[in-house]
Parts: C-alpha cells; sequence; structure tokens
C-alpha cells in the first residue's frame, strides 16, 4: 500500500510539472508570434487561464489568454499600459509546438490601454498648453483665435470613438482673461481634432474612452481575430 501511494503521489507530481512546463512553452510561443506580429522589442508576458492546462491543450480550446504588452507604439502614438484578453481561443497544442498559428483563432479580443495626455496635446492644434481631467471634464487649457483675438480660455471638451481616432470636441468653453462664455460655434472649428488611435494591436477597434487621472483609458475589441498573418 505504501509503495502504491508514493506511486501514486510520485504520478501526481509529474503531471502538474509536465502540466506547467507545457503552460510555459505554449505561452512562450503565443508571446513569440505577437512580437513579431506587432514588431515589439520584447515578447508580451502571456497567460491562459484554467488549471490544468493539459485538459485544455487536448481540446484545444481555451477559456481565456490574457497578453500584457506594456508600452506599444502605432499609428505616431505611444500607449502604455497594454493588455489584451483573448476569450474562447482555438489552438491545438500540436500546432503551437510546431509554431503554427493557421488555427489559432480567438472569438474576441479586448484591448485596454492609456494614452498619456502629452500624446493628445501632441496632436492638439497650436495654442493648447494642456489637456487634463477637471472637476467638471476633461480640459483644454491655451490660446485660441477668435475673431482676430487670442483668447487665454479653459475648453471643456468630450472624447470619443471615431472611424480615424479619438475625436476630441468641444462643449464648453470660458476666457481665463474674465468675461463671459465663448461661443462654442466660435472654437468647434479650432478646437476639433483627431488624435490617429484607431485601433490597437489584433485588429481591435476602440468602443470606449474615459478620462482618467494618469490619461485616457482606451477600450478597443475584436471578433474572430486569426493568427494565420503572424509571421
Amino acid at each position: 500500500m505504501r509503495a502504491v501511494l508514493i506511486l501514486i503521489v510520485v504520478l501526481a507530481v509529474a503531471l502538474v510539472v509536465g502540466d506547467r512546463v507545457a503552460v510555459v512553452v505554449a505561452q512562450n510561443e503565443i508571446g513569440r508570434r505577437v512580437a513579431a506580429a506587432y514588431d515589439l522589442p520584447q515578447p508580451p508576458r502571456v497567460v491562459i487561464g484554467g488549471f490544468p492546462f493539459l485538459t485544455q491543450a487536448v481540446d484545444g480550446h481555451y477559456p481565456e489568454i490574457d497578453i500584457r504588452v506594456g508600452d506599444w507604439t502605432g499609428e505616431d502614438i505611444t500607449v502604455r499600459d497594454l493588455d489584451v484578453r483573448l476569450t474562447e481561443v482555438t489552438a491545438p497544442l500540436t500546432d503551437l509546438l510546431n509554431r503554427r498559428t493557421e488555427n489559432l483563432v480567438a472569438a474576441t479580443a479586448t484591448a485596454t490601454a492609456v494614452v498619456p495626455y502629452d500624446s493628445v496635446r501632441g496632436f492638439a492644434p497650436d495654442g493648447v498648453e494642456s489637456v487634463a481631467p477637471g472637476p467638471d471634464g476633461l480640459r483644454v487649457t491655451g490660446t485660441f483665435p477668435v475673431q482676430g483675438l487670442s483668447i487665454p480660455a479653459i475648453v471643456v471638451v468630450t472624447v470619443a470613438p471615431a472611424d480615424d481616432g479619438i475625436e476630441v470636441t468641444p462643449v464648453s468653453a470660458q476666457s481665463t482673461a474674465g468675461g463671459p462664455a465663448i461661443p462654442l460655434s466660435l472654437l468647434r472649428s479650432v478646437l476639433t481634432f483627431t488624435v490617429p488611435l484607431r485601433q490597437l494591436p489584433l485588429g481591435a477597434r476602440l468602443t470606449a474612452i474615459e478620462p482618467g487621472a494618469d490619461g485616457l483609458h482606451v477600450t478597443a475589441v475584436a471578433h474572430d481575430v486569426p493568427f494565420a498573418d503572424a509571421p
């Protein structure tokens, strides 16, 4: 009986070790493919959820895979804290081990990232001095041309996903030099601009934008994401 118990323990340990080795191999391969596909300086950290891994691998189905990229640059803009969550991933283990990706598909890819306010300001019109959150919403501060005059003002703006990126639109303005509110009609043509971030890696397109203390927190989603085009 003692020998049987020892054998069971040894087999259990071997299975756990084998499971962990297999998941590391799969995670490293997915990270390598993502890094190659999007010219990342180093492979991202990949975490395949669920335990045991081997039962998922045998089935070729993974409910959730997290890809933690960190900083990412695209479309002349750098974002921070880029994370991509893949759900309902089809990826046969033999394909991963043999570096074949034609059968690797995610039902949904949800990417989140932070666009720093300095990056937003870099695409703003001349005269914008700062972009930062305020008590009444996202504020753009600067000096703007209004009917031939340069007026210092604080402008409250909204941000929303658009076909060509993040659309910034003024909704109210107040001169910091005193006086009444500046009519929006005089500012819309001057201070409506776009930050060119149409999508994040894996083809995820912007669906939501929320101003935060450290920048614009963006969410992007893609469906039926294949890895077949990865080098």
